[in-house]
């Protein structure tokens, strides 16, 4: 076996040929065949080399002639089997990947943990507080409750934990855990990194059989006078977790932060500037952690705005009710302007259908600039700007 040149490296793919004949192929043959098959390949090849060699002509045959001389190995393999003649061609050139691009996270999530805790191996925590933070008027009771851990269950501002409620389904089975956004900062209610807070709203509906039915774990932590199951303070807690990275807070200091809440709560962390908060809620006596907001604004007058959204007590210009994309509507050109920066993040929690609401108000929005909202919204997403958690 004769070998020809050594390989020559080419960022272009392989091409590996095989080709047998009864007889030797004529030579024009043989070239314009090669060249239809291996293409933009071969080709690529003989025009870098034919240019290196001072900018000859480029024929058919001066192409063929480069590329099998310059940029790959050819090798011959002569067989007298029936008197046949074969010829073996094997046409290799090397490819060089691109170079990896790494990711870099706009989260602030170096070092966050995910699942150190898992339902075979929980958490057994015990609850310091648990207290009612609607009024008795309001349309359902949400419960603020407060979970010791010793430092053992380290999280951030927009993780959440999985608790297992005590006892057994209907199939005798014990309860799957449920998952809860936690409601307190990293540091805790009591600031020494050893508790860790939830908001949880009881969950009592009526079926379409005229059946009550009340949410088991909600209604395991909810703590209310004659209900045994009810979470109380000293009793112990089972706790997964945490888990999540989607809601985690943005690592720029200046960023600016739009919340868009349903009776859900996103606590913000030390970032100095450019807070904004709009509440949807049906009643004045169900809006949540009211009193902390507002001496937040109060402390911060020139970084934190917060607006409620009260859909059975407010109305906007036409009489319609006040839901949170009707109050995002009287600030949409604003907040149009904020969403084309690359340093605005979006936080929204609630009901699934939310998202459409908000999605209507911005598609005309984003039309008068001559942008397609829902694809513009897909790159926030990419840029982990527009960070969504319903239910």
């Amino acid at each position: 076996m004769k070998q020809g040149h050594p390989k020559a490296p080419f960022r272009t793919r392989l091409v590996v040929l095989e080709h047998e004949t009864l007889e030797s192929l004529p030579c024009h043959v043989f070239e314009h065949w090669m060249l239809v098959v291996m293409a933009d390949s071969l080709w690529a090849a003989a025009a870098g080399s034919v240019a290196a060699d001072g900018g000859r002509h480029l024929t058919i045959s001066t192409a063929m002639a480069a590329a099998v001389t310059a940029a790959v190995p050819v090798y011959y393999r002569d067989a007298s089997s029936s008197g046949r003649s074969v010829i073996s061609i094997r046409a290799q050139v090397t490819t060089e990947a691109p170079a990896k691009v790494e990711k870099i996270s706009k989260k602030n999530d170096e070092g966050v943990v995910v699942n150190k805790f898992k339902p075979k191996t929980p958490y057994t925590g015990r609850c310091l507080l648990n207290t009612k933070i609607t009024g008795d008027d309001a349309p359902g009771e949400t419960w603020h409750m407060v979970f010791s851990t010793e430092g053992e269950v380290p999280y951030r501002e927009g993780q959440s934990i999985g608790v297992i409620p005590d006892g057994i389904d209907k199939n005798g089975k014990p309860h799957k855990l449920r998952l809860y956004s936690i409601a307190s900062s990293a540091i805790g209610d009591f600031g020494d990194s050893k508790t860790v807070s939830l908001c949880v709203k009881r969950l009592v509906y009526t079926n379409e059989q005229g059946e009550t039915v009340k949410g088991v774990c909600s209604n395991f932590l909810c703590k209310a006078p004659g209900h045994l199951s009810d979470l109380k303070p000293g009793a112990e807690v089972t706790i997964t977790g945490p888990v999540g990275k989607e809601m985690l807070m943005p690592k720029d200091p200046n960023a600016t932060i739009i919340i868009l809440e349903r009776e859900l709560v996103l606590l913000l962390s030390d970032h100095s500037c450019g807070k904004c908060s709009l509440r949807s809620t049906m009643t004045t006596s169900s809006l949540l952690y009211k009193e902390e907001f507002e001496k937040m604004q109060e402390k911060y007058p020139d970084n934190f705005r917060l607006d409620f959204a009260v859909s059975r007590e407010q109305t906007n210009e036409n009489g319609e009710k006040m839901y949170i994309q009707t109050r995002m509507a009287q600030y949409a050109e604003e907040l149009w302007e904020l969403l084309k920066k690359d340093n605005t993040f979006v936080y929204m929690c609630g009901l699934k259908g939310m998202e459409k609401g908000i999605d209507d108000i911005m598609v005309s929005l984003a039309a008068k600039d001559g942008i397609d909202w829902l694809e513009y919204k897909r790159s926030l997403k990419k840029a982990q700007q527009w960070n969504v958690e319903v239910y």
